[in-house]
């Protein structure tokens, strides 16, 4: 009979539609082959309600709270006064605690995988057993707010500021209580060791995979765009403060030339929950915002490029697997590019300045659709769902293997 684990996260890991989704998803449904899984989980969005049933069926258990984000930061409020992190305050919830600890006793659970920070505390629930656990950071959070803090000149600054800081403190106080650590990638790892030395040794990279299967360019996919249209296409969560950073900053610095130099070219911004910034920017010549979609597959098909100019960006961007799954080249900063490995000009450019920025998103608007196939196949053979899985799974029986002996011990 398989052995239970237990499964916490920040928010359903359904459906797969949104970059932290994407990761604890397919984590989830791997090791759901291997254990019997129960998993605790905020819905902080009413339109996720409606896949907890199709959550259900990957999982021994569920219990998934809704988190209402004011009501959160006021039961968080005592938490932040003493010093706690703004975004992880907001996920203080005592039947949450409550349910954990019930579970980890009823089904007398060795293993625990925690994602994100934010539920972190929750998995170090006490048991009078030896218990493996495994915190995944994702990406190290702390430094995306001491890159907003650097950008930003008003009021929020402070706030910026605070969140770098306390928040800092408290992945390492959480990387210490873990067994194991887990980032996206290597220079996710590297960073962190680099401000916490003494947790070496403790502390993972394990890359995100790519479904190749659903990302299939092979496969039927309606065309979204007019005939004639030739479109770049940006994709992710349009309410996300990086992404509306970066897509504003394109369509203000680089999109002009683009339009000046190709009257044809049209940019699609695909996501959900657009911001007021982002909707704005329909104003533009040949901006088309479309809120969210059924189906993205559609948009990177059918689109001559992807775009990702990212100044503000942690571990690996899935906008990015994403397109060249499909086989579309992708035009990126280098803060986009980051953690997939040694740059690949099969994969698309790599540029930051805005005229540079502009000339290569030309340059692939012009080119014709070649090289999509052997694109597909390079990121494919680099990215797996399958080994990021067995590579958790590995770590979770190591620890437990190694826990067990002192357990026994007279």
């Amino acid at each position: 009979m398989a052995e239970d684990l237990l499964f916490l996260a920040h928010r359903i890991p359904y459906p797969p539609d949104k970059g932290d989704k994407i990761r604890s998803f397919h984590l989830l449904a791997g090791l759901a082959r291997r254990y019997r899984v129960h998993v605790g989980a905020f819905i902080d969005d009413p339109e996720d309600a409606a896949h907890a049933a199709d959550l259900r069926q990957y999982c021994a258990s569920v219990y998934m709270p809704r988190l209402h984000p004011l009501l959160g930061d006021l039961r968080g409020l005592p938490r932040t006064v003493r010093g706690a992190p703004l975004s992880l305050a907001r996920y203080t919830h005592g039947a949450f605690a409550r349910w954990v600890g019930e579970t980890l006793r009823r089904q007398r659970i060795r293993r625990v995988f925690a994602f994100s920070a934010a539920v972190g505390r929750y998995g170090l629930h006490p048991t009078p057993w030896s218990t493996a656990r495994i915190m995944d950071f994702v990406d190290v959070d702390s430094e995306k707010w001491r890159q907003y803090a650097a950008r930003e000149r008003g009021p929020l600054r402070a706030v910026y500021v605070r969140e770098h800081h306390t928040l800092e403190r408290a992945e390492a106080a959480l990387a210490a209580a873990y067994d194991a650590s887990l980032f996206v990638s290597a220079e996710e790892s590297r960073l962190f060791l680099a401000r916490h030395r003494e947790l070496d040794g403790k502390v993972h990279a394990i890359p995100n995979g790519v479904d190749g299967g659903y990302f299939d360019p092979g496969a039927s996919h309606p065309r979204p765009f007019a005939q004639g249209v030739r479109a770049a296409v940006f994709t992710g969560a349009m309410d996300y403060q990086a992404n509306v950073d970066g897509v504003v900053w394109f369509c203000r610095e680089v999109w002009p030339a683009v339009r000046a130099a190709r009257a044809d070219a049209r940019l699609y911004i695909v996501g959900r929950r657009p911001s007021s910034a982002v909707r704005a920017l329909t104003r533009l010549d040949g901006v088309e915002v479309t809120g969210r979609v059924p189906d993205v597959r559609p948009y990177l098909a059918h689109a001559k490029v992807a775009v990702a100019p990212l100044r503000v960006a942690r571990g690996i961007q899935n906008k990015v697997l994403e397109a060249l799954a499909m086989g579309r080249p992708v035009v990126g900063s280098a803060a986009a590019w980051e953690g997939l490995g040694p740059f690949d000009p099969l994969f698309g450019a790599r540029e930051d300045a805005p005229e540079d920025f502009a000339r290569a998103v030309i340059r692939h608007l012009d080119a014709p659709n070649g090289e999509g196939e052997a694109r597909r196949a390079a990121i494919l053979a680099r990215f797996s769902w399958e080994r990021a899985v067995e590579r958790c799974q590995e770590l979770l029986e190591s620890t437990v293997a190694q826990k067990l002996p002192l357990e026994a011990a007279p």
